[in-house]
């Protein structure tokens, strides 16, 4: 029976999880499968990751083929390099305490990989945070400042221009003559038999 190590979707649209599961190879992709020894998720940042070292290493020596994206996920986690020192025992060129010094070497290394890269996404998100937050302060002080301003002109009492400036003292006020309507001008009396002149 030709066995893989692949990838099982689970999830709603859009938002994709899955399980890492052993299968055979003809079974669908969300069918039937042999076992489930791990989980992926790539929503989060760092993607998570969990996978049953012992079991997938079982596997692995047993012959199963992970698929391309199972092998880079098994080679993250560690199963890969450790199976590879395994066949290293199996030959000789080493005895297991060395591949286990080995083993333990690299997955220090890899947890400060990834605890640093955890620590660098925090410190850049509280570091947008903060310049956030600056930047609606300084929105804030602006908005505060002109409204203050607007109060300010609101309260304070209206100018009032001095009585006693000699330019309105002085100036005579101004009288209306009333204006006598003109006679209308005279018509020449007519009389009788007098045809009217030609204009």
């Amino acid at each position: 029976m030709p066995t893989r190590i692949r990838l099982q979707r689970k999830g709603k649209k859009g938002r994709p999880y899955y399980h890492v599961v052993v299968a055979d190879s003809r079974a669908p992709r969300d069918g039937k499968y042999i076992e489930r020894i791990g989980a992926y998720d790539p929503n989060m940042n760092p993607a998570f990751v969990e996978v049953n070292t012992d079991r997938a290493m079982d596997w692995l020596q047993k012959g199963a083929q992970p698929s391309d994206t199972c092998r880079a996920i098994l080679s993250y986690s560690g199963v890969v390099y450790k199976n590879h020192l395994a066949n290293g025992v199996k030959k000789g060129a080493f005895d297991q305490e060395e591949a286990d010094r080995r083993f333990d070497i690299w997955k220090n290394e890899k947890n400060a990989k990834i605890e640093g890269k955890k620590s660098n996404l925090a410190q850049n998100a509280d570091a947008a945070s903060k310049d956030r937050l600056d930047a609606e302060k300084k929105v804030a002080a602006t908005m505060a400042a002109a409204h203050s301003a607007k109060l300010a002109a609101l309260s304070a009492p209206p100018e009032i221009l001095p009585m006693d400036t000699p330019a309105e003292a002085e100036a005579p006020a101004e009288t209306e003559v009333p204006v006598a309507e003109a006679p209308a001008a005279e018509e020449p009396a007519k009389t009788e038999g007098e045809a009217p002149a030609a204009e």
